[in-house]
């Protein structure tokens, strides 16, 4: 029973932490495209702190998988439709400014204007699609 809520629960708290410690020691925020777009920029001057960030994200992924793979369950897509949900996420935080994790973890305990607008946008259009997908279904 403990599962259902708890696990949950210490994964906010350790994102809300590994956020809050990249802004306090870096003065950067948490937002994986940013991230990993800044890894793509070859005048990246701040590449090792970005790829132990991309790199803890993997591994994390990896002990997860190994140490409770019921948790994470096989996979429900193809990898072309992977890669094709890839780009489109990609393409999205270009046309957002930024990600989920930027927005709605950083932004938001910033209290910023522009990331209160863009998390009711990621969650409105998230909350029909889920709608429509379900009635195709």
């Amino acid at each position: 029973m403990a599962s259902t809520w708890f696990f949950p629960l210490l994964g906010g708290a350790l994102i809300g932490l590994a956020s809050m410690l990249l802004l306090l020691g870096h003065g950067r925020i948490a937002g994986i495209s940013g991230i990993a777009g800044g890894l793509l920029q070859r005048t990246t001057t701040d590449r090792a702190w970005r790829l132990a960030f991309v790199g803890g994200l993997a591994v994390a992924g990896l002990v997860a998988a190994i140490g409770a793979p019921a948790a994470i369950g096989p996979p429900v897509r193809s990898i072309g439709a992977v890669i094709v949900a890839g780009w489109l996420v990609g393409f999205g935080t270009r046309l957002g400014s930024g990600c989920t994790s930027g927005h709605g973890v950083c932004g938001l305990s910033r209290r910023s204007g522009r990331s209160l607008i863009a998390v009711a946008t990621f969650m409105t259009t998230g909350a029909i699609t889920a709608m429509i997908a379900g009635r195709l279904s």
